[in-house]
């Protein structure tokens, strides 16, 4: 008999016990949406300072803003209070997050070592990004959640690689970092459009 918890990340899993707690209380989860929006913007303006001390800090309070994304929907599902403004609202708090994270390191990494690089190469994660969720949801609208599910393998989903941004962080390799969103971002929505034609093509032939 199959694990009901294998095809589960590890970060969902905590989650989950985060909900069950949040279950007994009359926290709704749409409060739990905002406090992580609340943590993205939160992290971005740190970063934006420059401040080595407030970069760490910053780091952790994504990883925090990350995490939430997976607890207002689990606790969502717990108490039955799933919806359509909340599936939503959700996908907007997390690509916000996303911009301010971005933008945020390239404008407080401009006086360093990637100079004036850096806050092109912000707004270029940030933008392909929200481009790249915004052509997933359209997916989904059009296909169904089943196709743009992530599979999690070890345990680990393609969106965990944000959670690197605390360790690269706090070992001071933040502008690789950016470099590596800066130009990498781009090309994995270059690949999602790429996959999306190659879908409607195969569902147009006879």
């Amino acid at each position: 008999m199959s694990n009901p918890l294998e095809n589960i990340a590890w970060d969902q899993r905590l989650a989950r016990i985060l909900a069950g707690l949040l279950a007994h209380t009359s926290i709704h989860p749409n409060a739990v949406t905002t406090l992580g929006l609340m943590m993205g913007l939160l992290a971005g303006c740190l970063f934006a300072q420059g401040d080595l001390v407030l970069a760490n800090w910053a780091a952790g309070v994504f990883m925090f803003a990350a995490f939430m994304d997976h607890a207002d929907g689990e606790l969502a599902r717990l108490v039955n209070k799933t919806s359509t403004f909340g599936h939503y609202y959700d996908h907007v708090a997390v690509a916000v997050s996303y911009v301010s994270l971005f933008v945020g390191m390239g404008i407080g990494l401009r006086h360093g070592p990637l100079g004036d690089w850096a806050v092109p190469l912000g707004v270029a994660a940030s933008l392909a990004v929200v481009a790249t969720m915004s052509v997933r949801m359209w997916i989904e609208v059009r296909e169904g959640v089943e196709a743009v599910k992530q599979r999690s393998i070890a345990g680990f989903e393609p969106e965990d690689t944000l959670y690197i941004i605390g360790p690269v962080t706090w070992l001071g390799y933040d502008p690789l970092f950016l470099v590596a969103a800066g130009i990498g971002a781009p090309l994995f929505l270059l690949w999602v459009i790429w996959k999306c034609v190659q879908s409607s093509k195969g569902q147009g032939q006879p």
